[in-house]
């Protein structure tokens, strides 16, 4: 796992997101499991290997608090926004995605279908 810093291209007065990058079986499933509290201008980024509306999709089993929650396709476009529920069972994109970013709430607007985003390593 390492950190990734998300841009929103489109909305470039939008927060940056530090994002840790979640790339492992194990790490997708854990993901933000039983955390109390995100912290704002933080988050997880979910990454699977294609695009994919099955595996892009996330559970709130467990989960204490509601998140933000953004799917970005191959092509660096923002293909769903939600608001992601506590407790609820699962969420799908409304079309397939190869990454989940999840976030705080105060997030939520800094995105919208269509946004253009860019991932910049943090070494």
């Amino acid at each position: 796992m390492h950190d990734v810093m998300i841009l929103n291209t489109t909305r470039p007065a939008a927060d940056r997101i530090r994002a840790r990058r979640c790339t492992s079986f194990l790490c997708r499933l854990r993901g933000l499991t039983f955390r109390r509290q995100i912290p704002r201008g933080w988050g997880l980024l979910l990454e699977q290997k294609r695009d994919s509306r099955v595996d892009a999709s996330i559970t709130m089993w467990f989960m204490f608090t509601d998140l933000a929650v953004v799917w970005i396709n191959s092509a660096g476009e923002v293909v769903d926004v939600r608001l992601a529920r506590r407790w609820r069972f699962a969420y799908f994109p409304r079309r397939p995605a190869c990454y989940a970013l999840e976030m705080n709430t105060a997030h939520f607007d800094d995105f919208q279908i269509g946004d253009r985003v860019r991932f910049e390593e943090i070494p």
